[in-house]
């Protein structure tokens, strides 16, 4: 369910496409389907074998990319003025360390509770909607 509600955040905030590790992540399931209240029609998903490849191809095209990581900056001091990429990375695991590695800047959202992270939909939407509120304004 989470790959639908990204998918339904990426579409509403304008964004090109959604990219997924073929092997580590979730496919488009029946349920997410539904969870992205129809997004799925609007917005381009395209599953890839090595992400990390794909962060250099990207790179290569001139689309900055950021990561999502607790100990990135504060996306609201970011400048998220130019064609960027965002990685969310899995739940359970995070982003690892070659690929954030490869992405030119890591972000995170500030929190003060007692809880360090935020489900990966959630995460996602925020930023996103970060980047989106960057641009318009």
């Amino acid at each position: 369910m989470n790959l639908g509600a990204i998918i339904r955040s990426a579409a509403c905030v304008g964004a090109h496409g959604v990219i997924v590790q073929q092997h580590r992540a979730v496919g488009l399931t029946p349920s997410a389907v539904r969870a992205s209240a129809g997004a799925v029609e609007h917005v381009k998903v395209a599953r890839v074998t090595n992400i990390n490849q794909t962060i250099r191809e990207l790179k290569s095209q001139g689309i900055w990319v950021y990561a999502a990581d607790v100990k990135g900056e504060d996306y609201r001091k970011v400048n998220f003025s130019g064609a960027c990429a965002l990685v969310i990375g899995s739940e359970g695991e995070g982003i690892s360390q070659l690929t954030l590695d490869l992405c030119d800047q890591a972000v995170s959202i500030p929190m003060s509770g007692v809880i360090d992270s935020l489900n990966a939909s959630v995460a996602a939407g925020i930023l996103l909607y970060g980047i989106f509120s960057g641009r318009a304004s």
